[in-house]
C-alpha cells in the first residue's frame, strides 16, 4: 500500500446496486496496511432512531455506518474535544464511541445536537481490499471539499458530489437506482 484514503470520500459507482452500498458516500476515518475503516454519511436507519429517542426527548436520526458490528455506535463530533477517547478526523471534527459521555453532554447543554451524527456500525476492509474494490471501480475517492459531515444526509448527497465531478458522473448522477431500467 503505497497511499492512504484516510480523509478522504468514497462514493459508490452504480456498478454497486441493491445492498447497502448503492449510491453511498463513505467517509474513510483509517487506512492503512491493516485495513481500511469508514461510515456511510447518507444512509439513515429508521430502526435504530426510533431507540435513540428513548434517551432524548426529541427526534434524532441515526445512521447506518456500515454492515459491520451493528450493534456498535459512533459518533462524528464537530468541535471541542469533551472526551479523551477520540480519533481526530480533521481539525473540526473527530469520531468517538464514548457514548456515555456524549449523551450527558448533549442532555447538560454542553454540547448542540446539530454538532453530532450517530452511526450505527462501520465500513470495513480487510488489506488491501479498499485498493481492490477502487481499482475494479466501484468506488470513486473524492478529496473532501467543505463537506459537513454532521448535517443530515440522505441519497441527495450522493447525486450532488457526483453532478459535482461533472463528466460521466453526471450520466451516473441522473441514472435510475437500478441501472438495467437506463
Amino acid at each position: 500500500m503505497n497511499h492512504s484514503y484516510k480523509g478522504k470520500i468514497l462514493i459508490s459507482t452504480p456498478d454497486i446496486s441493491g445492498d447497502l452500498f448503492s449510491r453511498s458516500v463513505v467517509l474513510v476515518i483509517e487506512h492503512n496496511e491493516s485495513g481500511a475503516f469508514g461510515l456511510i454519511l447518507n444512509k439513515k436507519n429508521s430502526q435504530m432512531s426510533s431507540k435513540f429517542k428513548e434517551f432524548f426527548d426529541f427526534k434524532i436520526e441515526v445512521y447506518d455506518g456500515g454492515p459491520v458490528e451493528n450493534e456498535k455506535v459512533f459518533f462524528i463530533v464537530k468541535g471541542e474535544r469533551i472526551t479523551e477517547i477520540y480519533t481526530e478526523i480533521n481539525d473540526e471534527y473527530y469520531l468517538t464511541e464514548d457514548i456515555e459521555r456524549i449523551i450527558n453532554a448533549v442532555l447538560g447543554n454542553v454540547l448542540d445536537i446539530q454538532n453530532i451524527k450517530i452511526f450505527s456500525g462501520y465500513s470495513g476492509w480487510s488489506p488491501n481490499q479498499l485498493d481492490s474494490e477502487v481499482q475494479r471501480k466501484m468506488w470513486t475517492v473524492v478529496d473532501v471539499y467543505n463537506l459537513d459531515y454532521t448535517l443530515p444526509n440522505d441519497q441527495t448527497l450522493w447525486k450532488s458530489i457526483m453532478q459535482n465531478l461533472g463528466g460521466e458522473f453526471l450520466l451516473w448522477a441522473n441514472s435510475p437506482e437500478d441501472i438495467s431500467l437506463n
